[in-house]
C-alpha cells in the first residue's frame, strides 16, 4: 500500500484544518511536527478516531442541522485512506430524555446509523445524557457494560463510568475493579483511559469534574504513560496533571463555551454561515513501541 501524506488525507477526508500534540507519553517520536504513521508505514503502528457527543436525538436552535452530522462524520470515518483500528465513542450519544422508551428508541436509531461505518471495531462508552437518570440500564441492555477494558498492539485501554451515577462519581466498586485491572500492566507501559467527563476539576459549577476524579488519577499515578481522552466539554482542551496528559474532543453537534467565559455554559449560538464551527472528531496515531503519539482535530466543516 502506499504511503498516505497528511495533505493527501485532509484531500481525502474532506476537511481543512488540523491541529498537532505530540509526544503525549513523553517520548520522542518517530517522525517529526507534520508526519503520520499508519499501519501501512510500519507494523506494530496503529490509530483510533474518537467522536464525542453525538446527542441523538437532540433538536433546538444549538444546531437545527443535528440528524446530519452523525452521518455524516460515519461518511468521513469511511473516507479514510487506511482504516482505523478502532472507532470509539466517548459519550453522550444520544440527548437525555425522561422518557424511558424515548431513551431506548434513541440509542436503536443511533445504532442504526453506524451500521455504515466500516471499521474492524467500534467501542462505546456512555455520557450523562445517556446514563444518568437511570443508572445505565438502558445503555447496558443496549449496548453492554459501562466500563470495561481492552489491549491493542501493545497498549492498554480502559473505559471508565463517571456518569451513571447521577452524583458524577466512578464510586467504590469500579476504583476497586480499576486497581485490579491494572495490577498486569506494567508501569512503563502506554497505558489510555477513556471517560466522558474529566477526571480533574475543569469547572465543577459546570459539572465539568468527576466527584472521585481524584481518587481515579491517584490509582492511575504510578504508571508513567497514560493519557487521558474524554468528551463532555464540547471542545479541544489539553491539561496535565503532572505527568497524565487529559485531551477533550469537539462534539458532533454543537460547540460549548470556552471555561468561566460567559455566566453559563449555554451552547454557542448557531451560526449558519460557518455551520461545522466547533464541531469535530479526532484521531490517534500511537507508536507503542516508542512509545508516543500524534493527535489531531478534524473539523466537521467550515472553521474559523
Amino acid at each position: 500500500m502506499a504511503k498516505t501524506t497528511r495533505r493527501e488525507f485532509l484531500q481525502i477526508a474532506g476537511v481543512g484544518g488540523v491541529v498537532f500534540a505530540s509526544g503525549l507519553l513523553k517520548a520522542c517520536a518517530s517522525g517529526g511536527a507534520g508526519t503520520a504513521k499508519t499501519r501501512a508505514d510500519a507494523a506494530g503502528d496503529f490509530y483510533f478516531v474518537q467522536l464525542s457527543d453525538t446527542h441523538w436525538g437532540y433538536k433546538g436552535p444549538a444546531n437545527p442541522e443535528a440528524t446530519v452530522e452523525l452521518p455524516r462524520a460515519v461518511e468521513m470515518v469511511n473516507a479514510l485512506p487506511v482504516a482505523p483500528d478502532f472507532v470509539v465513542f466517548t459519550g453522550d450519544l444520544t440527548h437525555t430524555t425522561d422518557d424511558d422508551q424515548e431513551r431506548r428508541r434513541r440509542m436503536a436509531q443511533f445504532r442504526e446509523r453506524l451500521a455504515p461505518m466500516r471499521v474492524p471495531t467500534v467501542r462505546l462508552m456512555a455520557g450523562e445524557h445517556d446514563a444518568s437518570l437511570d443508572r445505565g440500564k438502558a445503555y447496558e441492555e443496549m449496548f453492554g457494560p459501562l466500563h470495561y477494558s481492552f489491549d491493542n498492539k501493545g497498549v492498554h485501554f480502559v473505559v471508565i463510568d463517571n456518569v451513571s451515577d447521577p452524583k458524577g462519581m466512578v464510586g467504590d466498586a469500579q476504583v476497586d475493579w480499576l486497581s485490579k485491572d491494572l495490577k498486569g500492566v506494567a508501569r512503563d507501559a502506554p497505558l489510555v483511559v477513556f471517560t466522558h467527563r474529566p477526571l480533574f476539576d475543569l469547572k465543577a459549577d459546570w459539572d465539568w469534574t468527576t466527584a472521585d476524579g481524584p481518587r481515579v488519577i491517584d490509582v492511575l499515578h504510578p504508571y508513567q504513560h497514560v493519557t487521558v481522552f474524554y468528551g463532555h466539554i464540547h471542545q479541544e482542551h489539553h491539561h496535565n496533571t503532572d505527568h497524565i496528559e487529559h485531551h477533550a474532543a469537539r462534539s458532533l453537534v454543537f460547540p460549548l463555551p470556552v471555561p468561566g467565559s460567559q455566566p453559563n455554559r449555554a451552547p454557542i449560538p448557531w451560526d449558519p454561515a460557518h455551520p461545522g464551527r466547533g464541531l469535530g472528531f479526532r484521531d490517534v496515531d500511537t507508536e507503542p513501541r516508542q512509545p508516543a503519539y500524534r493527535l489531531r482535530e478534524i473539523p466537521i466543516g467550515q472553521e474559523a
